[in-house]
């Protein structure tokens, strides 16, 4: 059976290299005590979120709820 001949993966050249260690650059960003006005918000609004989700999801079992009862009520009212 003809193979076909696959190419030779190429090798990199092996140099060495020497990490040197660097001491870290000062930070120029803002101080952290600027973040957490937003951090804050971005907490408070995904609480207020939450909250809004329970009440919209006890609201609808209490819907199901009512309905189950008026649905036995009608169906008893109607077998009398």
């Amino acid at each position: 059976m003809l193979r076909p001949k696959l190419p030779d993966i190429p090798t990199l050249p092996t140099t060495l290299t020497t990490q040197q260690s660097q001491a870290p650059a000062p930070s120029a960003g803002r101080p952290l005590t600027s973040y957490v006005g937003p951090v804050a918000a971005v907490v408070v609004v995904g609480i207020v979120l939450t909250a809004l989700l329970a009440a919209v999801a006890i609201s609808a079992v209490s819907v199901a709820i009512a309905a189950v009862v008026l649905r036995s009520l009608v169906s008893n009212a109607h077998k009398r």
